[in-house]
């Protein structure tokens, strides 16, 4: 949220602002533009809101033309960037001539985001010159744009006293920007600026100014001069210095300096008599005037505040920047040291570590595992999903000096409206979110990069866009920054002592809501959860404002069939509260008061009971649809793969792997969602084996997450004497708890037939009659999983194991392919074949190769040389920790069984954690 939205004295005009933004919400998107009979649906009282609808240039031109006299009493006008440049610019033209009477406009970008829930610019690049003919304008808003320059009519608009101008690409202000003698607020962050205009200092009424995420290295001395600034916000900057004037800020009440190069701040500060928060943190304070050292208002963290200044640098002005040790942590090592000189860590898995220095006192040694997700290790939200597996940096809790960066690989999420990207972290009992930014190497390996003061538990997931603010004593607004439509309003009065309040937002698909009621008119607002801290209820009523139902106005609305719900946990139904609060409507909205904050949501059906309805909704929105299938490998029919995916990626998925192997068809697979717990029992005579760490006395127990792309190889063994009899099987999935026994045949047509909601499905499995006098009989306690390479002596390569190769082999994979004796020829085909696709393309190359070696000696180890040859150590060493891996493993069977002595002394001799995982 924005800060013009939080500043007091400008809430009626963000208010009044906002009130007709969102009007898309009550209409279909798809609807053609055609004409202006339809653009004054948009218009309400002496509010203009076209900023959320396709073609709102077009709907503003026809009002011009036809000049309707409600247009003369718009005031307020909200209106879209994402459009084309010269009809947005032929349609700017005409709004001095057409809303002469206008006081705020509004040219946003950022309603449309990328895959990444980022918001995208708009393409405004300049103002028509007329635009300076608004006698009346005081709020305008040019946020989420390409400005590079500031437009030469707003330096001639007298009147105006907000101006935001964020999230674009200026690098400079104009001098003349002083010329705006009413301006009381300028947000201008996430720009470019490096330098600040000395007529910024004439601009004596500002109350608020924003300059933070800019590149600014020095303040001119004429900042002092703001004699009426209230708050001053010069975050995450470059600043090295501050200038003594700032002791002229005499009504200043916020500095905020965090994330800056700071040194030294000047004493003076201490004197400034309305200061309540200096904010100071993640800066290079060594020392600190005494008066500031012992303020309560001032936050101090993140600096190395009492340590030896560095040695200076060789030549005047030059930045000592010390060399950082740099690690790359191979594959067979789980920890490494840190001095306090810092250092950078690349571990195996992908993930990096920057220590900086001064992070530690004293050395420590750093531990780190990669977990598997588990319900305790990854607690999602309603309606989080989870794009990473669990990283546990030990020791816990340890406190560094200045906050450590982390950043974690994920597999980008499927585009989805007003989602975004955080890490999780548990801190001390409870789990938190850390502030993320996203960056991007290749279009399928994105970063979650955030800064954590201790080590723990971290995982990256996709979440609804999360809207917070600090409400005090006197009140302000909340805005949706996804749905501008949703907002609280929080009156003066409210509470006693600032609260700090969050609000997300999810949407319900029309077509999902009427296939669930059987409804072809019924339809519901978003989803709003509202959330805070402190005593559950504030001391007065708060006004909640959400669009009314997709195609339901305030003129053709019926009162009977709207339904307010409200939901409060940990009860499991929903509750409809139309009756006990006054719904104020208009044509697009719909406001109420409440005390307590949960969920909210409003629904238009004829049917009487909603309560019931609303909770199968909800669970259709928590969950994803996957699906579960299992295949039988057409070489090696002992090896059952079990895949659970998104139900839209099985007809694909079944199509690519059927060449390879054989099973069930789409009419098998087994619905479920995302996240819910199954068990798989294999029944008439074929058992797990039990010796793999993910079994349980002969049953599989997962957890599915379908954005992880979850593989799951498993291998049976039978009961029965295989050398004389084939035995026929089948594998059956529940939900809930295990069934106490593996049910008979008899049993488990019974529970087909019946209605027993914990059966799910079952599948057939075939194990051919197994020959030979090496095949060990039951009992051994041997593991008689077929893996693809290797043997038992030297290791296996599972295909979990081939699988991990071919995602790091990347553009690398014809060089391996020719090294491992592959023609060219063939890698043509593969390339033609899987055109679009590269990871189609390694994935076939290399299993194509594997399959052709299994049972021949030799084959991992042409496999290392083919890719030590190709320039690939890395992978090379990979695949030997993964050898050494199952040698040990190997190893420990046999000692298990007491088919070898137990040797203390031989490395790898000890039994497996189980902290390991089942395949490396």
């Amino acid at each position: 949220m924005s800060a013009a939205v939080e500043g007091p004295e400008l809430e009626a005009v963000a208010a009044a602002a906002g009130d007709a933004s969102e009007a898309a919400d009550a209409e279909d998107a798809s609807e053609a533009v055609d004409g202006g009979s339809r653009a004054l649906r948009f218009l309400g009282g002496n509010r203009l809101s076209l900023d959320l609808s396709p073609g709102g240039c077009h709907r503003l031109l026809h009002l011009c033309v036809q000049q309707p006299l409600q247009l003369l009493q718009v005031e307020f006008l909200r209106l879209s960037t994402h459009e084309d440049p010269q009809l947005l610019e032929a349609t700017l033209a005409q709004v001095p001539q057409s809303l002469s009477r206008l006081c705020s406009l509004v040219l946003k970008g950022g309603q449309r985001r990328d895959t990444l829930g980022a918001c995208l610019r708009g393409a405004l690049t300049t103002l028509p010159a007329g635009l300076s003919g608004l006698a009346h304008l005081a709020h305008l808003d040019l946020s989420f744009n390409s400005l590079e320059t500031l437009p030469a009519c707003v330096l001639r608009m007298p009147g105006l006293r907000a101006l935001l101008l964020s999230h674009n690409r200026l690098s400079e202000l104009p001098e003349a920007l002083g010329a705006l003698p009413a301006l009381t607020f300028l947000s201008v962050t996430h720009n470019r600026l490096q330098t600040l205009p000395p007529a910024l200092g004439a601009l004596t009424t500002l109350q608020r100014l924003d300059l933070s995420q800019n590149l600014l290295d020095t303040l001119p001395p004429e900042i002092g001069g703001l004699g009426n600034l209230l708050e001053l916000n010069l975050a995450s900057n470059r600043l090295q210095s501050l200038p003594a004037s700032l002791a002229g800020l005499r009504s200043l009440r916020l500095l905020v300096l965090h994330s800056n190069l700071l040194g030294s701040v000047p004493a003076s500060l201490a004197c400034l008599p309305f200061l309540t928060r200096l904010d100071l943190r993640d800066n290079r304070l060594r020392d600190l005037p005494p008066a500031l050292l012992d303020a309560p208002f001032v936050r101090l963290q993140g600096n190395p505040l009492g340590e030896a200044s560095p040695e200076a640098p060789s030549s005047p002005g030059a930045a000592f920047v010390p060399e950082m040790p740099r690690l790359f942590l191979t594959s067979d090592l789980d920890s490494f040291p840190v001095t306090p000189g810092g250092c950078s860590v690349t571990l195996a898995c992908g993930v990096r570590l920057q220590f900086p220095a001064g992070a530690t006192i004293a050395p420590i040694t750093i531990r780190y595992r990669l977990l598997l997700p588990e319900p305790g290790l990854v607690p999602l939200g309603p309606h989080d999903a989870l794009l990473s597996c669990v990283l546990e940096l030990q020791p816990h809790g340890v406190a560094f000096q200045q906050d450590v960066g982390l950043w974690l690989l994920f597999m980008p999420p499927q585009a989805r409206r007003c989602r975004e990207v955080v890490v999780r972290t548990r801190s001390d009992s409870s789990w938190s979110d850390l502030a993320t930014f996203l960056e991007e190497e290749a279009p399928k390996r994105l970063w979650a990069h955030c800064q954590v003061p201790h080590f723990s538990w971290f995982l990256v997931v996709s979440r609804p866009v999360s809207d917070a603010c600090l409400v005090p004593p006197e009140g302000t607004l909340l805005c949706s920054s996804g749905h501008p439509g949703v907002k609280v309003i929080f009156p003066d009065g409210a509470t006693e002592e600032p609260r700090r309040v969050s609000m997300q937002v999810v949407r319900m698909a029309g077509r999902d809501l009427r296939a669930l009621l059987g409804e072809p008119e019924a339809a519901a607002s978003p989803l709003l959860c509202l959330s805070q801290s402190g005593p559950p209820s504030f001391l007065r009523p708060v006004t909640v404002q959400l669009p009314l139902p997709s195609g339901v106005t305030g003129l053709n609305l019926d009162r009977s069939r709207l339904h307010l719900l409200y939901w409060a946990p940990p009860a499991a139904t929903w509750d409809d509260i139309t009756a006990q609060v006054v719904l104020e409507l208009t044509h697009l909205y719909a406001r109420f008061q409440v005390t307590h904050f949960s969920w909210y949501w409003l629904w238009y059906t004829t049917k009487n009971c909603v309560g019931g309805l609303a909770r199968k909704a909800w669970e259709r929105l928590r969950l994803h649809r996957v699906n579960l299938i299992a295949l039988q490998r057409r070489r090696d029919p002992e090896q059952v793969l079990l895949q659970c995916l998104p139900r839209n990626k099985v007809d694909a998925t079944l199509r690519r792997l059927l060449e390879r192997y054989r099973g069930p068809e789409p009419s098998d697979t087994v619905e479920m969602f995302e996240g819910e717990e199954f068990f798989a029992a294999f029944e008439r005579g074929i058992d797990v084996d039990a010796d793999r760490p993910d079994c349980v006395e002969g049953r599989i127990c997962f957890v599915f997450y379908s954005h992880l792309k979850n593989v799951k190889e498993v291998y049976v063994t039978t009961t029965l004497d295989r050398e004389a009899q084939a035995v026929r099987g089948q594998v059956s999935f529940y939900r809930g708890a295990v069934p106490v026994q593996v049910p008979e045949e008899a049993e488990a047509a019974r529970q087909r037939k019946g209605t027993d909601a914990l059966w799910m499905a079952t599948l057939p499995i075939k194990l051919p009659r197994l020959r030979g006098p090496e095949v060990p009989r039951r009992g051994t306690g041997l593991s008689l999983a077929p893996l693809n390479l290797g043997d038992a002596e030297t290791g296996f390569l599972t295909q979990s194991n081939l699988l991990s190769v071919a995602g790091r082999l990347g553009p690398d994979w014809p060089a391996v392919a020719l090294q491992l004796g592959m023609s060219y020829r063939e890698l043509q085909r593969i390339r033609h074949e899987f055109r679009d696709d590269l990871d189609g393309q390694i994935r076939h190359m290399l299993f194509s190769w594997a399959e052709r070696q299994v049972g021949q000696p030799g084959a991992v180890g042409l496999l290392v040389q083919a890719l030590e040859q190709s320039d690939r150590q890395d992978v090379a060493e990979e695949v030997r920790a993964v050898l050494e891996l199952g040698r040990r493993k190997y190893q420990d069977s046999i000692q298990r069984t007491g088919l070898a002595p137990k040797d203390p002394g031989v490395p790898g001799s000890s039994a497996p954690q189980p902290s390991e995982p089942a395949q490396a």
